[in-house]
């Protein structure tokens, strides 16, 4: 997963492989029939039908998820079931008891034929609920736009979780579908109806394979072996699936060129949801990952090049999710538990060693220049000391959903990416530039797998033993311990310095540091001391504690201020621009054009009279 830091950065997973253990819960072990009725929506619900097959026991349990693969935070899909009831073979309801928010108790389940219940999407209350889960792995009920995110609407009986699952889905005919979940038939019921039929081989591809059913915008192409699918839902229209295709292809292709002999996927799904920006639309920007596609949403109203760079950044992360934690992952994630999660230590691996591969690549493969690159990573430094710098990481990972360590989880993005960075270092260090981490993730991919995991205790020492001593010491003080990393020395290693310089910077910021603030008592945003330092702000006289009443004719609120913000970060030079400030009671009217905006900041650069070692060991790392 990869999710959004903050308003003013769009810069900014776990696979379970269920057991194969013999069920003998059922009679007539058959495949648990179950299907989502996506033409009969009331009130903005889908009516869900389960079918189990006769049972041999007294009780069941039926669960949705409490968490899902890849999010790290509770998501409770029970509840947004309501209506739950179950019935018998004569079509008379039984007893359903509800024993949590995602469980339910069936006592009579000889008797039971059918559960039937309605679920409500999430995206229409993300702006007015605190709990709800981020919005790439949620659900969406539109007229014309269904996000399918199968945990959200299909559950699981406890001990069935290895059994098959048939899937029926009823929609409109006029709509479009895209899935990667293998489709057994396509049947017409009637002039506006058609029933879609897949199937599973267990409960683990009902949550690995989302869908996307609407007025979509679908772009099939190759990149090498791999067939990418790339659907679109851009409410009004202001992209396409083909404007986006080029980008994507490039990237993909790129990311082939730099990942080499490991192993990938025939075909790689990609979901974009562009949200609108409306009161009912989704604002959790960013993707998570499944085996074989990602579903993403990103802001409709960015521009073409905004969104191109943030396709890049997001989609890019997940793909190499292929590498880890797809293919090397612990038996935390391999026996996933839906309803009571365990988990790994190795957070700083599978995403942020993931989140290094995706910064990384851009410049080994010529996407960006170095120097974006180096500006990439400092920003990671900068944001990564906004955390608990002496937070042991294996530590935080394995208490991940708990106080304080959920606090720090958007770290395993900044810092974790460090880690890998300094891992690469070192062993292009310690191997003459002949090995890096994309070399040791390989060999841990061989040596495990997909169906193999490794033991989450023991994953220190198998990579000490796999590479260098160097390499064990810096995980055991800095992964496993608690001893802030100096990056200044891992910089010297390849004749880099961290130094201090005008840098560009945007409207809202100054190298990362917000210079605005809200008032809550007086319910708006004003700029606080920083502005001074942003030279577009102060050359046009703009002061501490100055309120913007509006900002090109949009009155800004403190409930309007992430949509109005983030647009600014779209704001380019030579643009006209309207600004009414209160000063104290009066009225002050900014009319300008737009400049670039500078700020005194760090920057990476390249030291003076760097010698032959330095500059060798520099292009292995960046270009390998």
């Amino acid at each position: 997963m990869k999710k959004t830091l903050a308003t003013a950065s769009l810069a900014i997973l776990l696979f379970g492989c269920g057991t194969t253990k013999q069920n003998n819960d059922l009679a007539i072990n058959t495949p648990i029939q179950t299907s989502i009725d996506l033409v009969d929506i009331q009130e903005d619900k889908a009516p869900v039908q389960i079918n189990p097959g006769r049972f041999t026991q007294d009780t069941v349990m039926y669960r949705l998820p409490k968490v899902v693969q890849g999010t790290y935070a509770v998501s409770d899909f029970g509840s947004f079931v309501e209506n739950f009831k179950a019935f018998d073979y004569a079509g008379k309801e039984i007893t359903a008891v509800k024993v949590d928010t995602n469980s339910w108790q069936i006592p009579n389940a000889r008797q039971l034929d059918v559960i039937r219940y309605e679920v409500n999407d999430t995206y229409d209350i993300e702006q007015t609920s605190k709990k709800t889960p981020f919005s790439p792995s949620g659900t969406n009920i539109e007229p014309d736009n269904y996000v399918l995110n199968l945990h959200g609407f299909i559950g699981y009986f406890d001990n069935l979780k290895s059994n098959q699952y048939a899937l029926s889905v009823h929609t409109p005919s006029n709509m479009k579908r895209t899935s990667a979940l293998s489709l057994v038939s396509s049947i017409t019921k009637d002039d506006a109806t058609v029933v879609d039929n897949y199937m599973a081989t267990r409960y683990f591809e009902i949550t690995d394979n989302p869908m996307m059913y609407g007025m979509l915008d679908v772009e099939e192409f190759e990149v090498g072996d791999i067939k990418i699918v790339l659907s679109v839902y851009s409410p009004n229209k202001t992209h396409t699936a083909k404007g986006i295709k080029e980008t994507v292809f490039k990237m993909m292709k790129a990311q082939k060129a730099y990942m080499g002999a490991i192993n990938s996927t025939p075909r790689y799904d990609i979901y974009l949801y562009l949200s609108p920006g409306t009161e009912t639309a989704p604002t959790g920007f960013g993707a998570l990952e499944h085996h074989t596609s990602t579903v993403v949403v990103l802001p409709e109203q960015m521009p073409e090049d905004a969104l191109a760079s943030a396709m890049i950044d997001v989609v890019s992360h997940e793909f190499f999710h292929i590498v880890t934690p797809l293919s090397v992952h612990s038996e935390d994630v391999h026996y996933f538990d839906y309803n009571a999660p365990t988990f790994s230590k190795h957070l700083w691996m599978y995403e942020g060693v993931t989140e290094y591969f995706a910064t990384l690549f851009q410049a080994n493969q010529g996407l960006v220049e170095e120097n974006k690159f180096y500006d990439k990573i400092l920003d990671k430094i900068v944001a990564s000391k906004g955390f608990d710098d002496e937070m042991s990481f294996t530590v935080m990972s394995e208490n991940i959903l708990d106080a304080p360590y959920a606090a720090n989880y958007i770290n395993v993005y900044q810092k974790g990416a460090l880690i890998g960075m300094c891992i690469d270092i070192l062993m292009r260090e310690e191997s003459n530039g002949e090995r890096g981490i994309l070399s040791l993730m390989k060999e841990l991919s061989n040596k495990y797998g997909k169906e193999k995991p490794f033991k989450d205790d023991n994953l220190i020492a198998e990579i000490t033993k796999m590479t260098y001593p160097s390499i064990g010491k810096f995980l055991k003080n800095h992964v496993e311990g608690t001893t802030p990393i100096d990056y200044e020395d891992f910089f010297n290693k390849v004749g880099l310095k961290i130094t201090s310089s005008k840098v560009e910077t945007n409207y809202i910021q100054n190298a990362g540091a917000l210079i605005v603030a809200g008032d809550k008592d007086k319910g708006g945003i004003y700029f606080n001391e920083l502005v001074l330092d942003n030279s577009f702000w102060a050359d046009n006289g703009v002061l501490p504690n100055d309120f913007i009443v509006s900002v090109n004719g949009e009155a800004l609120t403190l409930q309007n201020a992430n949509t109005v913000l983030r647009g600014s970060l779209q704001w380019k030079e030579g643009d006209p621009l309207k600004v009414v400030l209160d000063r104290a009671g009066e009225e002050v009217i900014l009319e300008t054009t737009l400049k670039k905006s500078y700020t005194q900041g760090k920057t990476i650069l390249p030291v003076e009279n760097a010698t032959e070692k330095q500059l060798a060991l520099r292009k292995a790392w960046v270009k390998g």
